[in-house]
């Protein structure tokens, strides 16, 4: 196997993503590692006076993280990376003990736009989070993960349907349904499985989020390992870049120039209309404490605002070779070939010339490649946290992503140099320019 750049990187990421099959495992593996390099988690409750150094935020499936200089005035601008942690996926209902002809199922619900044909036949595990019962009346929550083969959506055989290959023959209210045993429905039945994983008695679970994953180990691809394939690389492969950004920003030698930030969202593949979601005030308020916890007031708010930048990171599309007359003709993004910047005049990205500018120059800065994006006149363009984070915050900003293919898949492809070139140009961008 040739070496490639970046390639422990890449290892890294592919342990990340191993130990985040959900979004709330996802902001968990990121805080263990904010941690380890010196942050320290700030509730809302904690005094945050004069706070300094690392320190993070999490929410649910959220997590916002930032690294304060000593001595940094109140009004220092923020670097700002912006991601999102949630996939497409099937996401357990309420009451998810269901069955037929003899099979026992699992109720799912369709969550994000999930190419339903790429979940059939794989092995798949459970993850999430239990809401148990706690002391005095309150709630705590509790990861779970399973990454045994417990369920399988099957696919119907080709003796039973000779139009298969015509079109996706799946129907997304019906046939949704894993099978993960023989026998009949019996009520109760996946709770005590899960608890028992989770090391809780059922009683004490009152609710959850429980969601499935495909249980087949991420890796390398092609004649030399040059591609990953992974659930998941939309979006971690951007939040493992932004984390590892920020820690390499704040363990510098030399101070930053900024105040870098991470914002990992949920919920931005159903439109992050969530109180963890881009479209909510979380970042906001993060942002605007940190600033009166430096004895800063709202010209000071104003003044870091002014000066701040965000680059909004999630996977773009590389050109397809069986399809790309479905790419603009111009603009044909490969991996390895470093990160895409996505333009789209109709602002469904936010780029333009000013944070194209700013991130060729971190580009430069890092001595990582880049590529333009842009999708084809004819063909829907997909969107991001981006103009989200721009309209709600004011401050410029630009689309970025590794290109990868099977975008939205149970397993998707990316190159494997990519994810190292953006956390080398992300922390290029969070220090310095």
């Amino acid at each position: 196997m040739t070496p490639l750049p970046h390639r422990s990187h890449a290892d890294d990421l592919l342990s990340f993503i191993q130990a985040s099959p959900s979004p709330y495992h996802a902001v968990a593996s990121a805080a263990q590692r904010l941690e380890k390099a010196g942050f320290r988690e700030l509730r809302d409750t904690d005094d945050w006076t004069g706070t300094t150094g690392g320190s993070f935020r999490t929410r649910g499936g959220a997590l916002i993280a930032w690294y304060v200089p000593e001595d940094a005035p109140a009004h220092t601008p923020f670097r700002i990376v912006g991601t999102h942690t949630d996939s497409p996926n099937l996401r357990v209902k309420p009451t998810p003990d269901t069955g037929a002809a003899g099979w026992r199922q699992v109720a799912v619900e369709v969550y994000g736009g999930v190419p339903l044909n790429t979940w059939l036949d794989r092995d798949l595990g459970i993850s999430g989070r239990l809401a148990l019962r706690a002391p005095g009346g309150g709630v705590e929550s509790r990861l779970v993960q399973i990454d045994e083969p417990l369920l399988r959506v099957p696919q119907l055989a080709i003796h039973l349907d000779r139009t298969v290959n015509e079109g996706l023959a799946l129907d997304r209210q019906r046939h949704v349904a894993p099978l993960w045993a023989l026998g009949a429905p019996e009520e109760g039945a996946l709770l005590r499985r899960v608890a028992e994983a989770a090391e809780v008695d059922p009683s004490e679970v009152l609710g959850w989020d429980l969601m499935l994953h495909d249980v087949q180990p991420p890796g390398y691809l092609g004649a030399d390992g040059e591609f990953v394939v992974s659930a998941r690389l939309d979006n971690l492969v951007s939040v493992h870049a932004g984390v590892t950004a920020l820690v390499a920003a704040a363990t510098a030698d030399e101070e930053p120039a900024y105040v870098p930030v991470l914002a990992a969202f949920d919920h931005e593949e159903v439109g992050s209309g969530s109180e963890t979601g881009a479209q909510s005030p979380l970042l906001e308020r993060v942002l605007g404490r940190s600033v009166t916890a430096r004895g800063g007031d709202s010209e000071d708010w104003s003044r870091a605002l002014s000066g701040a930048f965000c680059v909004s990171s999630d996977m773009a599309h590389a050109v397809h070779p069986n399809y790309a007359e479905r790419h603009d003709p111009g603009h044909h993004p490969l991996p390895n070939g470093g990160p895409t910047v996505k333009v789209n005049v109709n602002q469904r990205y936010a780029t333009d010339s000013t944070g194209m500018a700013v991130f060729a120059s971190a580009c430069e800065r890092a001595g990582a490649p880049w590529q333009p994006f842009v999708s084809n006149n004819a063909m829907p363009c997909g969107t991001s946290i981006g103009p989200l984070t721009a309209a709600r915050l004011g401050v410029t900003t630009v689309d970025v992503g590794v290109p990868g293919l099977s975008m939205h898949s149970a397993r998707e492809l990316c190159g494997a140099a990519d994810p190292g070139h953006l956390a080398a140009v992300l922390s290029a961008f969070m220090t310095s320019g």
